[in-house]
């Protein structure tokens, strides 16, 4: 069975597209986390409400958040493995509502999201997106095992 990151790879190149996740089709940030873990587990997509580019603001809940946290395992943010779920806030103060997928790690890391205007890409995980970073979760052992 292939790994997280390998089949997140496997996603570069598809488009943005909101609230989609069909690999080589179109995906948002949140549909290639829910295509990989699909894929990996084995398991259809999770659902998910339908919501807006700016969902969660007005409110300032922290929806996706506690979503991830609700399914993964949270982990400290300076201890990163390939295939750690990144979540980001884009900007200071607001709720954080980008994720991604950690893929190498060490002095070139770098990290696979879908990015509006870019699509699914591997990004240097650099200092910007560095400080823009607010959790970090690891998988289940339950999809470890099947990876």
């Amino acid at each position: 069975m292939l790994d997280i990151v390998t089949i997140a790879r496997t996603w570069i190149g598809t488009p943005y597209v909101h609230q989609a996740a069909r690999r080589g089709a179109g995906c948002d940030c949140l549909g290639l986390l829910r295509g990989v873990w699909a894929e990996a587990s084995g398991a259809p997509l999770e659902p998910v409400p339908p919501y807006t580019s700016d969902w969660s603001e007005p409110q300032g809940d922290e929806v996706l958040w506690q979503a991830v946290a609700d399914r993964l395992i949270a982990k400290p943010r300076d201890v990163p493995q390939p295939g750690d779920v990144l979540l980001f806030r884009m900007r200071q103060g607001a709720v954080a509502k980008h994720v991604g997928l950690q893929a190498n790690t060490g002095q070139h890391a770098t990290f696979i999201h879908a990015y509006q205007g870019h699509g699914v890409r591997e990004s240097t995980f650099s200092a910007p997106w560095k400080r823009r970073l607010v959790a970090r979760f690891s998988t289940p052992e339950r999809l470890q095992d099947k990876v």
